[in-house]
């Protein structure tokens, strides 16, 4: 048999059980809970929007494209900045361990503010030029990406073992900080290998 004590003690139970339900909507919305992991993405998608048809062997004056895409999962509005650099086999590359950036210099850049959830992504137009051939090098002068012209003086060795003139086209992404007042770089890159060839 149930002693007064322990009616008592259920009936108050079941009411303070009953009462946060009732209040968990309005509750929801003043108490926040600790969200999942936050993350941004950065990505680059061939032709058709896909993780094939990337531009590879590519020769001087030709236009090709890729598409470039941020995801924010930040947990808020982010505004990102994502540098566009081109390197040969010998320069520095970001460093995914210690989420260093690469130390060349940026080509170019693009500006997005992404609000969370959302996806920020545009296609991207480039092509080498002024590009010549010298025993095992190749020299290639200028980079235009999106119209805009660049002097880049690259010289890429011939590779003996993947049989050709290589070139990395990357992409860093950066994420203003407020604490800072700037950007910083947010250990995200993203990058397109490509093998110059002599034109047909």
């Amino acid at each position: 048999m149930i002693s007064l004590g322990d009616l008592k003690f259920l009936y108050a139970a079941s009411c303070v059980f009953l009462g946060l339900i009732i209040l968990a909507p309005t509750l929801a919305m003043v108490v926040s809970f600790p969200g999942g992991e936050k993350f941004s993405e950065l990505w680059i998608l061939g032709s058709g929007h896909l993780i094939e048809g990337y531009p590879f062997n590519v020769s001087a004056d030709n236009v090709y494209s890729a598409h470039l895409g941020i995801g924010n999962h930040m947990g808020g509005l982010e505004y990102y900045l994502v540098y566009v650099k081109l390197r040969n086999q010998t320069e520095s590359a970001p460093d995914s361990l210690n989420a260093t950036p690469s130390g060349l210099a940026p080509l170019f850049e693009y500006r997005a503010f992404v609000f969370d959830g959302d996806v920020w992504e545009r296609e991207v137009s480039f092509s080498l030029g002024g590009v010549s051939f010298e025993g095992g090098l190749c020299r290639v002068s200028s980079l235009v990406v999106d119209d805009s012209a660049f002097s880049v003086d690259k010289v890429a060795v011939w590779d003996q073992v993947n049989n050709g003139f290589y070139l990395q086209l990357f992409f860093e992404l950066w994420r203003f900080d407020t604490t800072v007042s700037g950007f910083e770089y947010h250990g995200r890159f993203v990058w397109n290998w490509l093998n110059v060839t002599r034109s047909l």
